[in-house]
């Protein structure tokens, strides 16, 4: 099976003189936090704000940078998140697809807004 990925857009809301970075991310509904590499860390002047221990997927533990804001947008939706800083590629978890209200649809393997919320994205409060 090939992987899905979306087109998201990242940039430091603290920072809006700097270039927002346009990038193909890894949808993963099985990881969920927003994953991106030192270099985007960097690019973005994100704040480290702490550390976080996190299991990857070969069950390796380890302590990784936790940094944030950062605002992640994908089409005409956005959300506002904490990213943890690992690995070489921006990895788009379940938290900030479900901030947006975003589903995978791996027949067409893409991401969209949820079909029942088009205008706006809904959240289950209760």
């Amino acid at each position: 099976m090939e992987h899905i990925v979306a087109e998201i857009t990242l940039s430091n809301p603290r920072n809006q003189l700097l270039t927002p970075i346009v990038i193909q991310a890894l949808a993963d509904t099985g990881a969920l936090m927003l994953c991106v590499p030192e270099h985007i860390a960097l690019q973005l002047e994100l704040d480290m704000e702490s550390k976080r221990e996190v299991t990857v997927a070969d069950g390796r533990s380890m302590s990784v940078p936790y940094a944030g804001p950062i605002k992640v947008e994908f089409r005409d939706r956005f959300c506002y998140v904490g990213a943890l800083v690992l690995g070489d590629e921006v990895l788009l978890g379940a938290v900030p697809m479900e901030d947006m209200d975003l589903v995978l649809s791996p027949a067409r393997r893409e991401v969209t807004v949820d079909p029942s919320s088009p205008n706006i994205p809904h959240a289950r409060v209760k």
